[in-house]
């Protein structure tokens, strides 16, 4: 699997091409009008797998309301499949309130696990 970094390196150079811009960003908006995440009242970021020591760690880090209103947007999204009914329009998120609130902090400890290996795998010469 990638990891964060490395999906936000390759994201970066993709915007800062225009001729890939042009081609790969109406690809990822049809992706995410297909994928109906946000019609359950999810963002992005609530997609991605956690069971991982990296995310779990970012995930601890989340400020007090961030968690709070996760947990509101698995719960809503949660009623949403049990039902099987999506969000009315005005309650659904929309793309603007679709922040990468995660992203920082799962950067900041995959940056952390990267340097816990490399000092961990250290040899000193004799």
């Amino acid at each position: 699997m990638a990891s964060i970094t490395s999906i936000v390196k390759t994201a970066d150079y993709i915007l800062s091409r225009p001729v890939l811009s042009k081609v790969v960003s109406p690809v990822a908006k049809a992706f995410v009008a297909y994928a109906g995440y946000r019609e359950m009242g999810l963002k992005f970021n609530d997609l991605l797998i956690e069971e991982t020591p990296v995310m779990q760690k970012a995930i601890s880090r989340l400020p007090d309301e961030e968690i709070y209103a996760r947990n509101y947007r698995f719960i809503t999204a949660h009623q949403c499949s049990l039902s099987h009914q999506l969000l009315p329009a005005n309650q659904a998120v929309k793309p603007e309130e679709d922040t990468h609130y995660l992203v920082p902090y799962i950067l900041e400890a995959e940056k952390e696990a990267f340097e816990r290996a490399e000092l961990d795998n250290i040899e000193v010469p004799n």
